[in-house]
């Protein structure tokens, strides 16, 4: 007997609605330094070092728009420049990088189990991984460690 999962087609009530708008407004408002403290730490950790030049490239925006928002990320206490040497990360900025790339992880595994080609499951993860909960994480992590790839492969081959 195969279990079927509907979509709710009425509105949720006024409370659960604004509160799903709410999280996906902070989730976009976090979205951008989270990337640029995940970037940062990605080069860092590959033995390159984070510059503002580096950063546009790889982000596809002006070093003018780094620039801003790297002023940003120093006074929120996330990095350190240090002339002629690049960016840095301060240990809140690791924190906060490690947090972000297991999220990134966990929803391009998810993808990947699903069967998403390797190339898509990386483009769309970097998007997701900013509104994927905690609850749907959890669950992601659940449904990968249960074996997901293995059962899609075979349900694929129905």
């Amino acid at each position: 007997m195969q279990q079927r999962f509907d979509t709710v087609d009425t509105l949720p009530d006024a409370q659960t609605h604004s509160e799903g708008f709410r999280v996906s407004r902070e989730a976009r408002q976090h979205a951008l330094i989270e990337d640029y403290v995940e970037l940062i730490a990605d080069l860092l950790d590959e033995g390159q070092e984070a510059r503002q030049v580096d950063l546009a490239i790889r982000l596809g925006v002006s070093q003018p728009t780094v620039a801003k928002m790297l002023m940003r990320l120093g006074d929120e206490g996330l990095v350190v420049r240090k002339p002629y040497r690049g960016i840095f990360l301060t240990p809140e900025g690791r924190e906060l990088a490690e947090k972000v790339r297991a999220r990134h992880r966990t929803v391009e595994a998810f993808l990947l189990a699903l069967g998403v080609s390797p190339c898509n499951a990386r483009i769309d993860a970097e998007g997701l991984e900013h509104y994927v909960g905690a609850e749907t994480l959890k669950a992601f992590q659940l449904a990968i460690d249960a074996d997901l790839g293995n059962f899609m492969q075979k349900a694929r081959k129905k």
